[in-house]
């Protein structure tokens, strides 16, 4: 904090009075303290991001997986459904030759 000492030098040399310099440097104090951001404050918040940028990769695969899971049934039930659709056809048509035999 030695730079605020300085700037309150700063200020009194220029003739600005000392309860206004005072006032400048415990603003500006006060704002580093509370406002602005240190070195550490980026490291947590880096270190969070990578967390949550984890998180999302993991989600990112698991919902791929599901995706692909959910995927596959389908074709499973359409491919029965052909099926069973093509069996109904082969029987509707095999009845419908036995009628006009008859």
């Amino acid at each position: 904090m030695d730079y605020l000492y300085s700037l309150y030098d700063a200020l009194v040399s220029i003739n600005v009075p000392n309860d206004k310099a005072r006032a400048v440097v415990d603003a500006m104090e006060r704002d580093m303290t509370t406002t602005l951001a240190t070195k550490a404050d980026l490291l947590l918040v880096k270190a969070d991001i990578q967390l949550v940028k984890a998180d999302l990769q993991l989600l990112e695969q698991k919902l791929a997986a599901a995706f692909r899971e959910e995927t596959q049934t389908i074709r499973r039930e359409i491919d029965r459904t052909v099926v069973r659709l093509g069996a109904l056809i082969v029987i509707v048509a095999g009845l419908l030759a036995a009628l006009k035999l008859i």
